[in-house]
């Protein structure tokens, strides 16, 4: 049973009386968006009440996000971003927290205003709700006696990535430091505000809440300011403490990397000008930073007489335990084995992302694989899960789904829909969970029912799709394949690899239909055999790109390789031979995990260590310093590189044996 919240949405006076802007459409179809809230609003809350120290649990949601305190320490942060039909909730055990008689709740909240792939916002919903329950009786929930106040302390200097997060300028010394603090004095604050336009349906996170831990750097210090050196690129916050002249302005710049000449590169590969400030009180101040970012060094530029110290990285990630282990002994496979471990470790946040600098999205295709390396390494596979739900829940947008899940950025990737039904049944694999299977068999059926009509042709062979089809990606990436994929318009050529990932998709449902006992959605004969027909070439006994062009490239063959498409073994064999004769690394995000897929079906152990060993590919990585992976085989593998990226993470689940149910 879903609690129910005796609270009631709070918000300020901006916010109180406006009601909700549509925010979705299909891609192809773009809609007028009139926000008029203001972005990149602080909104903070506060509240004493009475309560035992005794057993206490807070149920607490915020739009866009919060950062809860009581009684003046850090308690948690969230919740998982949601659509406003099945928006998350998060219940906290925070007994710890609670004094005998009067406590201090402050909780503050952020509406950001951007449209991006990070958060449901641009829509003009801003609000807080939450009740505090001990002994079975609420003694706290939201309403009208809440203070609020807009955070006076936080100004925008620009935005990163593709507008994914403002650039913040901080100010300490102002009336809002330490309003999370039992003596802070609110009687400037305001009445919170009834939300009065409710259309919010609350639902338990179904996932863990973040875990943070403190990262001390090495530091170097010149006249000039300190540079600080975290060891690895971690996701999370700032941490300083800085004496100076009131009005001194500290240059904080942050990096992945250092440049050519040793200075931290916070013009980063991944297109986010990672550079910020810090304004002093003249007292001594602690740097508060609300959004996060993606980091391993830090530059501090002061003025003279400045004194900073306990520098500190605060990271933030998913639970994580190891309970995987690698079943090879070889020191190079070991290496990228640990790789990819530290990746998931450090990376996942509170959804399963690409890359947590430039975009932060909750990327279908790329979370397949990412999530299930997640769930194969430790065992927790409710990231799966929530991919799934949160990604199959975007089908009142398009029954053919979106690219990224709860967020007011609207793209459609034709792959990624189809390839959630492999993740589907590799779920199944890890847990033996059929019920799962069941409760998702409808929605998966109206997927690929709305692909067969609106995209399959008399020939059994899919074509002008309305969907972007990424392919492989980059570009570069795509071996000169022979069609044109430009994103924003209607592909009307007849390509190889949509259709295959259609098959594979039907194969992978009929094999749940089996498990489940009803029959088979369709017959594949009919359209292996039109997929053969269109695209094999017998004489080279590999598979062509367009039914209108003899070219062959390696990213047309291998999901024919991973999903059993191919007439016969010789043909297999030609297609490992011509992977071997282009290089593994000729493919990268997309490509190389079917390429190691196809090989394990085959029982090719072997020949996946030899290519997960490809001097190219993640020993690439290494040498250049990697710690995590990179979005890519190296630094210069894109124009945009993220160099903390969880795709290919992914070769950790070929270096383990992980499926349980077959």
């Amino acid at each position: 049973m879903e609690h129910q919240f005796k609270g009631k949405w709070i918000t300020s006076d901006e916010f109180c009386d406006l009601k909700s802007v549509n925010v979705f459409h299909k891609q192809l179809e773009p809609i007028e968006i009139n926000a008029v809230a203001q972005k990149n609003s602080h909104i903070l809350f506060r509240k004493k009440f009475t309560a035992k120290k005794t057993e206490t649990h807070i149920y607490i949601s915020a739009d866009d996000y919060y950062k809860l305190y009581i009684n003046g320490k850090f308690v948690c942060q969230g919740p998982a971003a949601g659509y406003p039909f099945h928006y998350y909730y998060n219940k906290v055990d925070i007994s710890g927290f609670i004094s005998e008689g009067v406590n201090t709740i402050a909780v503050h909240t952020y509406y950001q205003g951007l449209i991006n792939r990070v958060w449901v916002s641009g829509d003009d919903r801003h609000g807080l709700i939450l009740d505090v329950i001990q002994d079975g009786k609420t003694i706290l929930a939201s309403d009208e006696s809440f203070l609020y106040s807009y955070h006076k302390g936080f100004s925008e200097m620009g935005v990163y990535g593709y507008e994914t997060q403002f650039a913040e300028r901080y100010k300490s010394g102002t009336e809002s430091e330490g309003f999370y603090n039992a003596d802070y004095d609110d009687s400037a604050w305001k009445q919170a505000k009834l939300k009065k336009y409710v259309d919010y349906e609350l639902f338990l996170q179904p996932t863990k809440m973040l875990v943070f831990e403190d990262i001390k750097p090495v530091t170097e210090q010149d006249e000039n300011g300190i540079t600080a050196d975290f060891g690895a690129v971690y996701i999370g916050y700032l941490y300083a403490e800085a004496e100076g002249k009131n009005g001194d302005a500290l240059e904080l710049l942050f990096g992945q990397e250092l440049d050519e000449n040793g200075n931290v590169r916070w013009q980063m590969r991944a297109n986010c000008d990672y550079r910020e400030e810090w304004i002093l009180s003249g007292n001594k101040d602690i740097l508060n930073n609300f959004d996060y970012k993606a980091f391993r060094y830090v530059r501090i530029n002061a003025p003279k007489g400045c004194k900073i110290e306990n520098i500190c990285l605060k990271a933030r990630h998913y639970p994580f335990e190891l309970k995987a282990k690698p079943v090879v002994a070889d020191e190079t496979l070991l290496k990228i084995w640990d790789l990819c471990v530290n990746s998931m470790k450090y990376g996942v946040q509170e959804v399963i992302q690409d890359c947590m600098d430039r975009e932060k999205g909750n990327y279908l295709g790329d979370g397949c694989y990412t999530a299930l390396t997640h769930a194969v390494l430790s065992g927790d596979t409710s990231q799966i899960k929530k991919l799934i739900d949160d990604s199959m829940r975007s089908g009142f947008i398009n029954k053919g789904l979106v690219t990224c899940a709860c967020c007011s950025f609207m793209q459609e990737i034709a792959e990624f829909p189809l390839m959630m039904v492999y993740l589907l049944y590799a779920y199944y694999q890890l847990t033996g969970d059929k019920e799962y299977l069941r409760e998702k068999y409808d929605g998966v059926r109206e997927i690929l029912d709305y692909y067969r009509d609106s995209y399959l042709q008399d020939n059994n062979l899919l074509s002008n799709l309305d969907k972007w089809c990424i392919l492989e990606w980059p570009e570069p990436f795509r071996d000169g394949y022979d069609a044109d994929l430009t994103q924003g318009q209607v592909c009307k050529e007849v390509h190889n690899v949509i259709n295959a990932h259609y098959i594979g998709a039907i194969k992978y449902f009929n094999k749940i239909s089996e498990l489940l006992g009803y029959a088979d959605y369709c017959d594949e004969k009919p359209i292996i055999d039109a997929y053969i027909g269109a695209f094999y070439d017998k004489d080279r006994h590999l598979f062509r790109d367009n039914v209108k062009s003899e070219h062959i490239s390696v990213v047309s063959n291998v999901f024919a390789l991973m999903y059993d498409l191919s007439p016969d073994r010789k043909t297999e064999e030609s297609i490992i031979e011509f992977i071997r004769e282009k290089g593994f690394t000729s493919v990268m995000l997309f490509g190389a995990f079917p390429i190691l897929s196809g090989l394990k079906r085959l029982g090719k152990k072997e020949l996946i260590y030899e290519f997960i060993k490809d001097e190219n590919a993640w020993q690439r990585m290494l040498r250049e310093g990697a710690k995590v992976t990179f979005e890519g085989w190296g630094k210069d593998s894109k124009w945009n590189t993220s160099l903390f990226h969880l795709t290919l993470s992914y070769a950790a689940v070929f270096l383990t044996d992980w499926e349980k149910y077959e």
